[in-house]
């Protein structure tokens, strides 16, 4: 279904009230996707459950991003992050998103991942939006095989001009 998807540059905005949540189980499956989420992906509920969480990832968007996302997540610490999503009618949405893992009760057992995204700060994404684009030329340069570990030099290289870490400096910019 993402695949045949083409990009437009119709953006659509979150207003400052809203909250996209999302629930996966431990490989990213959706078992749960409030109202906003819905609206803004431009599926149904149905078309939504069962399906990869990445369903709504946009092609701009670079592979590094997510790999430090399941890192981060996969090793239990909460991640946060600007992302650009791509609705079934093309259009687009940023957000900033939060991503916290779920335990099995009582356990360090991941269940699954809970997200909750907002609406980004104009002026950050900014920041965010040229980061992007020179992680996904050094991506695309790099070819398939080394694009994350491409993407990821480049990223480094900026959180570690701050003298932050990575969590530090995306709250931070």
């Amino acid at each position: 279904m993402q695949n045949k998807i083409v990009p437009t540059d119709k953006e659509r905005v979150m207003t400052a009230d809203e909250l996209i949540v999302s629930k996966t189980d431990a490989t990213g499956r959706l078992t749960y996707c409030n109202r906003i989420f819905i609206d803004y992906a431009g599926y149904t509920e149905f078309e939504l459950l069962g399906r990869q969480h990445n369903i709504v990832r946009h092609p701009d968007m670079p592979r590094s991003v997510f790999h430090l996302l399941w890192a981060t997540i996969k090793s239990g610490n909460e991640f946060f992050g600007y992302v650009k999503n791509m609705s079934k009618d093309g259009s687009f949405y940023w957000v900033f998103a939060n991503v916290t893992p779920s335990y099995v009760a009582g356990t360090s057992e991941i269940l699954g991942y809970f997200s909750v995204r907002r609406k980004p700060d104009l002026m950050k994404l900014k920041v965010i939006e040229s980061l992007y684009k020179d992680m996904l030329i050094a991506e695309r340069q790099a070819g398939a095989r080394d694009a994350v570990g491409a993407g990821t030099d480049v990223l480094m290289n900026v959180v570690n001009a701050t003298g932050k870490d990575y969590r530090e400096f995306i709250l931070s910019i």
